[in-house]
């Protein structure tokens, strides 16, 4: 257990045992002011209100019980109930050696096997910004449930067929092959639009696609071919932004919509024998208790249309079977924007009503929210256009390259080039990471390339900072034979603040908000200022500067690890 979990569980015991009661919570916070102590136990009121005892006195019995062994050294009743708890600095001197060198976070000791389903480009065109958040908020959740040992299995669902692909089918049909079509699937956003110009003008363009459509879904071999060239540039397009983000999901990660397409069958098969369905204007649909149209009719779900064709319902309806039974998932994520949670809250009931979802299964989406611009309106380019994730990208490393020139112009290009690359696609990621997932943000240049704040290139710098100071003091943290001695006050404070990753990392691996994760780094980069304000480092001598080298060591470590959770890399130098 975390500190926090063995403070939670340990004061939840005693509350338990004193009151007779079978479930306590002694509530732990942090304190918000180190003089009432380092965390807060805030149960004591609500259970001495629920069983009629005098919160005050209910408290004294709970202190005269609690034996927290080496973990506390005090506790103080305070106010009406409050329990103030204050970590032993040994105990904390204890753990920072430990965290020398050992992992900073242990393994999960029950590791689940976790499916995530996130990034989900569409294959037609390239990817824009609204891809951004799905990709980088979960790409972070993924690395860090793979970081505490769980099994992590990526998935990158996306569309490969349909009315669209017989559209882009036939364009290419018309086209010269060879270079020249390589040349013009270059730049898949001006292909897709030329071809649907020609889908939405000419009525014979438009039967072709649709017949090439039931081509292609009978396994036609020239529009397979074709089908399957497409999809290769597509993903290589996709690939290429992956590797430039430096998100994790590679091509054995792609699980698209026509792996499916075989279970659909076995899915309409599986809700009709559970009496699920009902035909409605010649659909399949299953209607579910609890969803209601604006104007309060049963609200479907349509799992076949009158034609005999699926939708996506019944796709993700087959994906959820595959993930609980053949892949057996403890829990399977959606990172997707909540424009889709409606869908979600259906295909969910859906799949536990008909048994395509073990009850022991977790179904989550992780829903998000908007990047917006200034004007309170989805990002986009001023004559209105999506705006490509490439060129977002290359306009930070640009604006970055620029920032890292006005601040230190005697660098050779070559290192300002590296770092503009680093802080610009950092500051992309980190701007967006920051914020709850669950809301919109405005996008602003300015604040996420700013070197104060909340922001990628202050906590880059944080820790270019320290590993300079170990090049100034000849120190190798990894060869240097150290102990932690902890006496000043402020030394402390950032044990205590190095701590708690623990408990961050476990939250953010359960609620997947990686805005946790930002807030915990920025806080700790704070915290380490004060530190080096007023605990000299370098002008220190002998074991006290060795243990306060080894500090600075361990806020490295932890700076590094938790920036790396995030797909973050870090510079030694800026």
């Amino acid at each position: 257990m975390n500190l926090k979990q063995y403070l939670e569980t340990s004061i939840s015991a005693v509350l338990c045992k004193i009151s007779g009661e079978t479930t306590c919570q002694a509530l732990i916070s942090y304190a918000k002011n180190p003089q009432f102590g380092d965390y807060q136990a805030n149960g004591v009121m609500a259970l001495a209100k629920r069983i009629g005892r005098n919160p005050r006195e209910l408290g004294a019995a709970v202190l005269k019980e609690l034996n927290l062994g080496p973990v506390v050294g005090k506790l103080e009743l305070a106010g009406p109930g409050f329990i103030n708890i204050f970590i032993d600095p040994q105990f904390l001197c204890v753990q920072m050696n430990n965290s020398s060198h050992n992992r900073l976070v242990a393994l999960a000791p029950n590791p689940n096997t976790v499916v995530i389903d996130y990034s989900s480009p569409n294959l037609a065109k390239e990817m824009h910004v609204g891809h951004l958040r799905g990709t980088i908020i979960g790409d972070a959740i993924a690395r860090t449930l793979n970081y505490l040992g769980h099994k992590l299995i990526r998935h990158n669902h996306f569309g490969d067929w349909g009315t669209q692909f017989g559209m882009l089918i036939t364009y290419m049909q018309e086209l010269p092959g060879g270079a020249e079509l390589n040349t013009q699937l270059a730049d898949l956003e001006s292909f897709y639009r030329a071809a649907k110009q020609r889908f939405d003008a000419e009525p014979a363009f438009a039967e072709t696609a649709r017949q090439n459509v039931v081509r292609l879904q009978a396994s036609d071999p020239d529009c397979l071919v074709m089908w399957q060239n497409f999809i290769k540039v597509s993903i290589t397009h996709c690939q290429q932004l992956y590797q430039r983000l430096n998100i994790t999901l590679t091509e054995q990660d792609v699980v698209p919509e026509s792996f499916y397409n075989k279970r659909l069958e076995s899915v309409i098969t599986t809700l009709k024998s559970r009496g699920l369905l009902t035909e409605s204007a010649g659909a399949l649909c299953v209607f579910l208790e609890g969803f209601k149209t604006r104007e309060g009719e049963p609200q479907p779900l349509i799992v076949q249309k009158s034609g005999g064709g699926f939708l996506y319902a019944t796709t993700d309806l087959a994906a959820v079977a595959y993930r609980c039974q053949e892949l057996q998932a403890d829990r399977i994520l959606y990172v997707v924007d909540a424009r889709q949670s409606l869908h979600f809250q259906q295909v969910f009931a859906a799949a536990r009503l008909s048994g395509l979802a073990a009850s022991s299964c977790s179904l989550e989406h992780l829903s998000y929210g908007t990047m917006m611009g200034k004007d309170g309106k989805p990002f986009k380019t001023r004559s209105g256009d999506t705006i490509k994730l490439i060129d977002l990208c290359e306009e930070s490393v640009e604006r970055a390259f620029a920032l890292v020139t006005s601040k230190n112009p005697d660098l050779p290009e070559h290192d300002r080039k590296k770092i503009a690359n680093v802080v610009g696609i950092a500051a992309v990621k980190y701007a967006d990471l920051c914020k709850n997932r669950n809301s919109d943000y405005i996008f602003d240049w300015d604040s996420m390339l700013s070197f104060e704040g909340n922001t990628a290139p202050y906590l880059l710098y944080a820790y270019a900072r320290i590993r300079s100071i170990f090049r100034k003091a000849a120190f190798n943290p990894d060869t240097n034979n150290y102990t932690i001695t902890l006496n000043a006050p402020a030394e402390i404070m950032l044990a205590l603040k190095l701590l708690q990753f623990t408990e961050t990392v476990e939250t953010l691996a359960q609620d997947c908000l990686p805005n946790q994760l930002c807030l915990y780094l920025y806080e700790l980069a704070g915290v380490y200022m004060k530190f080096y304000e007023s605990c000299p480092v370098l002008k220190a001598e002998g074991a006290e500067r060795e243990s306060r080298l080894g500090l600075c060591h361990v806020t490295a470590r932890t700076l590094h690890q938790g920036l790396e959770l995030l797909g973050i890399s870090t510079l030694e130098q800026m």
